[in-house]
């Protein structure tokens, strides 16, 4: 196992452990206040690793095998026996709006979550990459909207982009806000190479952006700005093949067997390429062109054998500054940004699952816990406001998803109570039951597609 699953699988589990946490004492808080008696809490399906009893109600509580979801466990006559004395505190006996109110408390606690861990990161200040363009691609909408290489992205419509990550979404809420299914034109403000300021009109194929394979937004033609590293050696390991074949600090490499080296990125491509392989290595040193026949050693890196010479670079940090970023603002302004956040995120996925329903979406867009995990992962070893910013959108994601109408989630519940509602009286539980099944189906059929596209990305 690779050091980054071996950092996945716990920064994974330890947010889904938070997180249905969250939800389900939504569930308990609620129905606790609403005098529904709770048998158990639990944090996992199938056989309990550890449980005790509560001194309220002897009220169990759980941590399970199977990490993968919660529920709470209420006295209900559905479920068994209801001694007389407590009927009244029996989940079924409750009120209609009782009972939806205790279904809605756990999604409710998901967006609060993600509203306090967003106030949070702004208060404290995130590190992130400036929405700073690189090289635009060609015969794109945004080449034909003039956006040019160090554009810096300030403002998508009325939404301020002070973040890559901002922007991003901001483009991608702009794009699918539109009721024209030919298209959308966004104004988009930038700040230029030059220090101007400029507006780009950005025209977009609603259909064609979220329809396509791979990154939405690099389909429009934007990139984001990443530093060009020149092919200059900046240090040297003792021994290694660099410092024992002649290759000196400071020396740039011009080319590898006739082929031009243009990037450092360049360099160590052709590097890793040739374990053990003698190359001919064109440099210019002090302004005087030299050849080096430098042959890389061989290193074992998860099973590919790959070149190696001991050599770095060090100029990578001060380009660096130019593409970083850090955002924070004073707490109450946070706080509302942290609402704000929550709201555009429940928008975006809304709206993404609305297209995903009707077919307008591609169905490679859908995640599982595989590709859940890779982000974990990822978030955790770039620091810890990162994780957070993960953690928040999970937990949107995760209220969304339960409040969605299919039975066996708080929304079909939600479903089968507004009915209640309008009819006066429950559903038949023989209803209920064929809706239950008909929800498993559905999400399992879901399950297996996430597992199948995460299986995919991974294999390439």
């Amino acid at each position: 196992m690779s050091g980054h699953w071996l950092l996945s699988l716990p920064a994974f589990l330890l947010a889904l452990g938070i997180l249905i946490s969250i939800h389900e004492f939504g569930h308990f808080w609620v129905a606790r206040k609403l005098d529904v008696k709770v048998l158990k809490f639990s944090i996992g399906f199938g056989k309990p690793l550890w449980s005790r009893r509560g001194k309220v109600d002897d009220t169990e509580y759980a941590v399970a095998m199977i990490p993968l979801g919660g529920y709470v466990r209420m006295l209900d006559e559905r479920e068994g026996d209801v001694k007389p004395q407590e009927l009244h505190r029996a989940f079924n006996r409750k009120s209609v709006w009782a009972r939806i109110a205790i279904v809605l408390a756990g999604p409710v606690a998901n967006f609060i979550l993600a509203a306090f861990v967003y106030w949070i990161i702004m208060m404290t200040g995130i590190t992130g990459l400036a929405p700073l363009l690189g090289e635009i691609t060609p015969d794109t909408p945004a080449a034909e909207a003039g956006f040019a290489f160090e554009d810096r992205i300030i403002r998508v419509g009325d939404t301020a982009t002070p973040t890559w990550s901002d922007a991003r979404i901001a483009l991608l809420q702009q794009s699918m806000s539109s009721n024209d299914a030919r298209g959308s034109a966004i104004d988009v403000f930038v700040q230029t190479a030059a220090g101007e300021e400029a507006t780009r009109t950005l025209v977009i194929d609603k259909n064609a952006l979220i329809q396509g394979n791979g990154d939405a937004i690099a389909r429009l033609g934007i990139q984001q700005w990443w530093p060009v590293i020149k092919p200059i050696i900046g240090g040297l390991v003792e021994g290694g093949a660099a410092s024992r074949d002649g290759l000196l600090i400071d020396d740039l490499v011009l080319q590898v067997n006739e082929t031009s080296i243009d990037s450092w990125f360049d360099w160590v491509m052709v590097v890793r390429d040739n374990p053990g392989v003698e190359m001919q290595v064109d440099v210019l040193r002090n302004g005087e062109p030299q050849r080096v026949l430098l042959t890389p050693a061989e290193r074992n890196v998860d099973g590919e054998i790959i070149g190696f010479i001991g050599a770095s670079e060090n100029q990578s940090g001060a380009l660096m500054d130019k593409a970083r970023i850090r955002v924070s603002y004073p707490p109450i302004e946070s706080l509302k940004r942290g609402i704000e956040k929550t709201w555009d995120i429940s928008v975006l996925t809304l709206r993404m699952m609305g297209k995903l329903v009707t077919g307008q979406a591609s169905l490679d867009n859908v995640s599982g816990p595989i590709s859940i995990a890779q982000f974990a992962g990822q978030s955790a070893s770039v620091g810890m406001d990162h994780y957070l910013n993960f953690i928040a959108l999970i937990s949107v994601s995760l209220a969304i998803l339960n409040l969605l109408p299919v039975p066996m989630l708080d929304g079909g519940h939600l479903l089968y109570f507004a009915m209640e509602v309008v009819t006066g009286k429950p559903l038949p539980e023989k209803v209920q039951l064929i809706g239950q099944q008909v929800g498993l189906a559905l999400l399992g059929c879901l399950m297996i597609l996430a597992f199948y596209n995460d299986i995919l990305r991974l294999v390439g």
